[in-house]
């Protein structure tokens, strides 16, 4: 190879070798703690968790009404002795034949009973009720553990804790759960343009500055995934600073996540600063908005923290955030099912006339017709996109979209949380 030549580029990574590559490497953090049920939403359960009891752990009605032996009750009109009222929460005494037990939803079955007649299918006149239904037996009655069996796994580990788990838990007795640490995760901002908000002197921005936008963005999306955030602020474009921020933050964190400072421009210190406090992975993905996301580790005196390096602009900072680092976080914090985010077929209501040679994501909203309709300016230092959209549009290399057409859309519902 001459002097003159120079090698050649290295193939960008599709969006799918990206995520393969960033899931691969992911590695849960190790420690576990045993907090209660009560403030366990949103963290990752690590240890499988089983039921001692039965749910329900007798039999029950499932409806306010008449407690009956359905024998008593064949010819769609029996009169029957009210005999006894059962609350929930009390028990009741045998049921006699011929008679009947006022019983409130959740209420023990009595023996003897084998059917519940809704309310709404009696007649109460003094202390006799007509029943003008003929049920069968087994009617509105839930039966001993139908729901979680004593012994069942009703839990596993790797699971994110929503409040229907919670309540699940909480159904079975379980006052705390063992879950995973929380996440501990460094931020920074480089530019030397940025400016915080309320900083500008009489409220006017100086020549060339702006707003850090992505401060606010990317530390409200850590705080859905309930991450200890360590906010390092915005560092001075230069190689020094960026290096010495790295060293400080890789020391009590497990990820570091930089905006800016990615590209190639000759005040782009973030790739040379990784590379030489420890090693950068990958670098480049097939990707619109966001081509310069840089993966790797940074060193510390035991091991090292991960660090990803999203671009500076706004929407392709807040779009990679939601393709890339949303995915890897669940796997760091010990989520073991899919980590991925579900994905629409829906109707393009609008024509995209050329496809991007990259994996573009189109900010979108759904219409009161059902599909889709585009946002007009789909720049990547339009951020006003993300307040107006939806969700993204995932579209292949080179794809135009007519009217129409069937297209993949993964609502920011599915991204966010």
């Amino acid at each position: 190879m001459s002097a003159q030549e120079k090698p050649a580029p290295r193939p960008m990574l599709t969006v799918r070798e990206a995520l393969d590559t960033l899931l691969a490497a992911a590695r849960p953090v190790a420690g576990i703690e045993t907090i209660p049920t009560l403030e366990a939403n949103g963290r990752v359960l690590a240890v499988d968790q089983a039921s001692t009891i039965d749910v329900p752990s007798a039999d029950n009605t499932s409806m306010d009404g008449y407690a009956v032996r359905a024998s008593d009750c064949v010819n769609g009109g029996a009169s029957l002795r009210v005999a006894q009222r059962i609350p929930a929460g009390q028990v009741g005494e045998p049921l006699e034949p011929g008679t009947a037990a006022r019983i409130f939803t959740g209420a023990m079955i009595p023996e003897g009973a084998d059917a519940v007649v809704m309310q709404e299918q009696c007649e109460l006149a003094g202390d006799t009720v007509t029943i003008r239904h003929t049920p069968k037996s087994g009617e509105w009655i839930r039966r001993t553990g139908e729901d979680i069996q004593a012994g069942a796994t009703i839990l596993s580990a790797g699971t994110r804790l929503r409040s229907q788990e919670l309540g699940l838990a909480a159904s079975v007795g379980l006052a705390s759960l063992p879950v995973r640490r929380r996440l501990r995760v460094a931020v920074f901002f480089t530019g030397d343009e940025l400016t915080m908000p309320g900083e500008a002197p009489g409220g006017v921005l100086a020549p060339g500055a702006i707003y850090n936008s992505n401060r606010f963005t990317l530390r409200g999306l850590l705080e859905n995934f309930g991450c200890i955030i360590n906010d390092f602020g915005i560092v001075p474009d230069s190689l020094d600073a960026t290096r010495a921020t790295l060293r400080e933050a890789a020391r009590e964190n497990d990820l570091i996540i930089t905006s800016g400072g990615v590209s190639v421009g000759e005040e782009d210190h973030i790739k040379p600063a990784v590379e030489a406090e420890g090693q950068l992975n990958m670098w480049q993905i097939a990707v619109k908005p966001g081509k310069p996301l840089a993966f790797g580790e940074v060193r510390r005196e035991e091991g090292s923290a991960f660090f990803l390096g999203l671009p500076g602009n706004p929407v392709s900072s807040f779009v990679t955030f939601l393709l890339f680092v949303r995915p890897f976080l669940l796997r760091l914090q010990g989520v073991s099912g899919p980590v991925e985010p579900r994905a629409w077929q829906m109707r393009a209501d609008f024509t995209l006339a050329k496809g991007d040679r990259r994996n573009e994501f189109l900010r979108a909203r759904v219409n009161a017709g059902g599909g889709l309709d585009l946002f007009p300016n789909q720049s990547s230092g339009v951020l006003t996109s993300t307040v107006w959209g939806d969700g993204l549009i995932d579209n292949p290399p080179g794809r135009a979209i007519n009217e129409g057409d069937i297209v993949r859309f993964i609502p920011f519902a599915e991204l966010q949380h």
